[in-house]
This record gives structure tokens, C-alpha cells and sequence, in this order.
């Protein structure tokens, strides 16, 4: 298989409640960049901002359970099935208990611990 992995647009920093407020600060009052909450339900994340990043919209998790931050990176391919069989013959293996995420969908790492979620590519 010739794999086609493209970025997303979705960054996704991952911040612990007692950093949390101060990044958000951050980003909206001293970069002043396009900050915006949004309501979320979900096991690990308590709270969401959505800032605008150029093209890109970098998501700001709060996660309770967290010690330091991590940021995590969207890849998209046409064909998910296809890229995870891929990346397995190169013995890259999903790791999908890090955390909820909708069918279809795998979440992969990079030697150095960097997050992917791994999605298809969204028609345009």
C-alpha cells in the first residue's frame, strides 16, 4: 500500500487543571488569538477551548488527571483500514485505550510518545 497521511486540521494540547486557566489566558489575552469554551461531555476531558490557529484550530483540554501537558496531532488518510494494516507491517500499533474515541478511528504514537489520532480524510 502506497499510505497517504495528510495532517488535520485539529491540535489538540492536553493541560492539567492547575495550568489550565493560565493557558487559556494565553492564548486569548496575550496572543490574542481566537479563543472560544465549548461544552464537552466526556470521561477524561472536564473543559475545551477551541482557539483558531491559521488554518489549524488547536483544541485546549483540561484533564484533570495530568501532571504535564501533551499535545496531540490529527492524521487523516483515505482509508483507515488500509493505513492501520499499514502501519502495523512497520510495527506501529494502535493504542486505543488512551482514550474514548468514535469508530473508525485509531490512536497511534510516535517512538518519541507523540499522540496521533488517526481518521479519514474528510471530503472536500
Amino acid at each position: 500500500m502506497a499510505a497517504k497521511f495528510e495532517a488535520g486540521i485539529n491540535i489538540a494540547i492536553k493541560i492539567p487543571k492547575s495550568k489550565y486557566e493560565k493557558t487559556v489566558v494565553f492564548y486569548r489575552d496575550i496572543l490574542k488569538l481566537g479563543v472560544e469554551e465549548k461544552s464537552i461531555t466526556h470521561p477524561t476531558v472536564s473543559r475545551t477551548h477551541e482557539v483558531k490557529f491559521g488554518n489549524n484550530i488547536i483544541w485546549l483540554d483540561c484533564v484533570d488527571s495530568y501532571t504535564h501537558s501533551e499535545t496531540w496531532l490529527q492524521l487523516t488518510v483515505p482509508n483507515v483500514e488500509e493505513a492501520t494494516e499499514y502501519l502495523q507491517l512497520n510495527g506501529v500499533e494502535t493504542c486505543d485505550e488512551i482514550e474514548e474515541l468514535p469508530e473508525h478511528m485509531h490512536w497511534i504514537t510516535d517512538p518519541a510518545g507523540t499522540v496521533f489520532n488517526l481518521q479519514k480524510t474528510p471530503y472536500r
